[in-house]
C-alpha cells in the first residue's frame, strides 16, 4: 500500500495512507537510495510502500522507497562528511529569516537559496518580525528587498505580532507543498501557528508512543493545509553547510550570474583571478550586486575540492 511520510523520529516512522489512515512505521532492512549516503535514509516527503504489521497499535513496515522528485539536502550537524536530507518531492522552499532578535546572516540566506536551486526547488525568503524594525533594519531590508527581488526571489515581509504578510503567505502556500526553514528564534514555530491555527491539534491527532525517548527535534514534520497543500517545518538550524557541490558548479546557482557564464573568456572560469571575466565585468558595471559577489567568493573558498 502506498503511504507519505510526516514525521520522523529517527527509527519510527508517522505515515499517512492512500485511505487517510495513519501508521507507525519502521523500515525493513538497510536502504540506499540512489547512491546517497545520508544520515536519514527516509526523510519527511517521502512516498513510500508500507505493508500492515499490527492493525490494533497500526504499526506498519515500510518495504520501499518511491523514487524523489527532488529533496534538499544539507551538510549534517553531527557528521560533516555526511548529509542529511531535509526533506523530499518538495514544490517550494520558504526561508525564514530576521535582521533582529536574531540577525540572520546573508551567507546563510545564499546557502539556503543555493541548496533549493540545486535541487530544483522554488524558494522564496521571508523577512519575519517585521514589527521590530527601525530605520537601521528597515533600510538593510529594503536593500536586501532589492537585491534578491532582482534576481527572481519572491521576498515576504511578515509581523505575526501586527499579522501583516500572513495572508499573502497563505495565498501562495495553498495547494503546494512548501518546506519552511530557518535559525532558531527566527518566530518560524509562531508565524506557521498563524497560518495554521490548528496545527497543535493536528499534532495531537498522532499516536506518539514510538517516539519516546527519540530525539525528535534533528527532523522535519508535515502538515496538511485545509483545502489542499502540505507545510513541512524544521528544526531551527545553527548553519546550513552545503554538500555535493563542486567549484566549478557553484555560479550555476547563482541565477544573476548563470545568465552571464557563457560570456566568459574561459569555459572554467571560477571568477576570482581570470581573464575575460563577464562576472566580474558585471559586478564592477553594478549589474550584480557587490555583497552577492563576496558571499559567492567565500562560499567558493569553502568548498573542499578534493571531495569530488
Amino acid at each position: 500500500m502506498k503511504a507519505t511520510v510526516y514525521k520522523s523520529t529517527g527509527s519510527w516512522y508517522t505515515v499517512k495512507d492512500e485511505t487517510g489512515n495513519w501508521h507507525n512505521a519502521r523500515i525493513k532492512g538497510i536502504f540506499k537510495i540512489d547512491d546517497i549516503t545520508s544520515t536519514n535514509p527516509i526523510a519527511v516527503g517521502d512516498t513510500v510502500e508500507i505493508e500492515t504489521e499490527d492493525k490494533i497499535e497500526n504499526t506498519a513496515i515500510i518495504t520501499e522507497i518511491r523514487p524523489r522528485r527532488n529533496y534538499i539536502n544539507r551538510q549534517s550537524p553531527r557528521h560533516k562528511h555526511q548529509h542529511h536530507i531535509i526533506a523530499a518531492n518538495l514544490e517550494q522552499s520558504f526561508l525564514v529569516a530576521t535582521l533582529k532578535e536574531p540577525r540572520t546572516s546573508q551567507g546563510f540566506i545564499d546557502r539556503f537559496l543555493i541548496a533549493s536551486e540545486m535541487y530544483h526547488v522554488q524558494p522564496s525568503i521571508i523577512f519575519n518580525k517585521a514589527d521590530l524594525y527601525k530605520k537601521k533594519e528597515q533600510d538593510k531590508f529594503e536593500l536586501w528587498s532589492e537585491m534578491y527581488g532582482s534576481i527572481g526571489y519572491e521576498i515576504f515581509r511578515v509581523s505575526v505580532k501586527e499579522n501583516t504578510g500572513i495572508d499573502a503567505l497563505k495565498a501562495k502556500i495553498q495547494g503546494k507543498t512548501t518546506l519552511f526553514s530557518g535559525h532558531s528564534g527566527v518566530g518560524k514555530s509562531s508565524l506557521l501557528n498563524a497560518i495554521l491555527p490548528d496545527l497543535q491539534i493536528r499534532t495531537h491527532d498522532v499516536s506518539e508512543w514510538s517516539g519516546k525517548g527519540m530525539h525528535t527535534t534533528t527532523f522535519a514534520e508535515m502538515y496538511d493545509l485545509p483545502g489542499g497543500g502540505r507545510i513541512i517545518d524544521t528544526p531551527g538550524m545553527r548553519e546550513f553547510g552545503l554538500v555535493d557541490i563542486s567549484k566549478q558548479e557553484l555560479s550555476h546557482y547563482f541565477p544573476e550570474m548563470r545568465a552571464r557564464l557563457n560570456d566568459c573568456q574561459f569555459n572554467n572560469c571560477l571568477h576570482i583571478n581570470e581573464p575575460g571575466c563577464a562576472v566580474k565585468e558585471a559586478v564592477i558595471e553594478g549589474d550584480i550586486a557587490e555583497d552577492r559577489y563576496v558571499s559567492y567568493a567565500t562560499i567558493l573558498d569553502s568548498i573542499e575540492e578534493k571531495n569530488y
